[in-house]
């Protein structure tokens, strides 16, 4: 009985009544969502400079629809770190904006409190660049924290290696000493040659008769790539072309510095790469690959709290 009087008072009926129509209201009208963009015509251009200074070509209708939705997810991001106001907890936001003021010759006689303070009433956090990557950066960590990536498995690993095979197979390798006649020198070059070889001069007593040359006269297990970045590409093909042995002399062999006499230690064949050797490199880019998938995963869901203009 109790009970039943305590529903027939009137305040009671008021607030039931307040609080079905305050549910009401957040249903039929809810609270409207945060704006991000439309860019500007300056920054849509900022980016097609940058593709183009990047890839020296114009980008394509879907490359420039790219990136211009990854600069509206930076503009929502930042916009999120904000509103969840991490530039107040971060030291290098403070850094930053203390070294902002020092650079306007601001609050000279303050505290770096109250500079800090400052710097923050007149929102220079908001305009600036190094500010906006270190939140974005912030932010990306607590989605990432919310939102873990996916740990690979050693299924995962070992169907990586087998879809990579070719990519990963090991270029061949050389152990090679030269003595080197530069340009004023290539004529002595035959003459040279056939005194190492009717002397029977190791590689070691015929670099008395070399030329300088700067990078060195052995080089141990390179790859062609590597011999490339000091002798320069022609010279790995001539080499190649004349078919190489280990314990032999090969030459003369033409660079894009002049005329080489090689010695040939040792050589290692290309081959296939072993799991295990290219097992670390592989569980990097599948944990990067998932990182890459839940970040975009809690960018999409982010959207949905947003107005997104194009």
């Amino acid at each position: 009985m109790k009970f039943l009087a305590w529903l027939k008072r009137p305040w009671l009926h008021f607030i039931l009544l307040g609080a079905l129509l305050f549910y009401l209201q957040g249903v039929f009208f809810p609270a409207p969502k945060p704006v991000i963009g439309p860019l500007s015509e300056a920054r849509r251009e900022a980016l097609e400079r940058q593709w183009f200074t990047s890839v020296r070509r114009p980008s394509t209708t879907e490359q420039q629809a790219r990136m211009l939705q990854a600069e509206l997810d930076r503009d929502m991001l930042f916009h999120r770190a904000i509103s969840l106001k991490l530039h107040l907890y971060d030291t290098v936001v403070y850094q930053r904006l203390l070294r902002n003021m020092r650079f306007l010759q601001m609050g000279e006689d303050q505290t770096d409190e109250e500079r800090y303070r400052t710097a923050l009433d007149m929102r220079l956090h908001l305009g600036d660049e190094v500010i906006k990557r270190r939140l974005i950066q912030v932010m990306e960590q607590l989605m990432l924290a919310a939102n873990p990536p996916a740990v690979p498995s050693e299924e995962e690993i070992v169907a990586e290696f087998e879809k990579r095979r070719k990519e990963l197979r090991r270029a061949p390798r050389f152990s090679i000493e030269h003595i080197y006649f530069n340009r004023n020198r290539e004529a002595e070059a035959d003459a040279v040659i056939g005194e190492i070889n009717e002397k029977g001069l190791t590689p070691e007593q015929a670099r008395e008769l070399s030329s300088p040359f700067l990078p060195g006269y052995r080089f141990t297990r390179q790859t062609p790539d590597q011999l490339a970045r000091h002798f320069g590409s022609s010279f790995v093909e001539n080499l190649l072309q004349a078919n190489p042995q280990s314990d032999h002399w090969v030459g003369p062999v033409r660079s894009t510095y002049g005329v080489h006499y090689v010695w040939v230690n040792e050589m290692e064949p290309a081959r296939d790469a072993t799991l295990d050797e290219v097992r670390q490199q592989l569980q990097r880019d599948l944990e990067s690959r998932s990182r890459e998938a839940a970040l975009r995963e809690s960018i999409s869901a982010l959207r949905s709290h947003y107005e997104i203009i194009q």
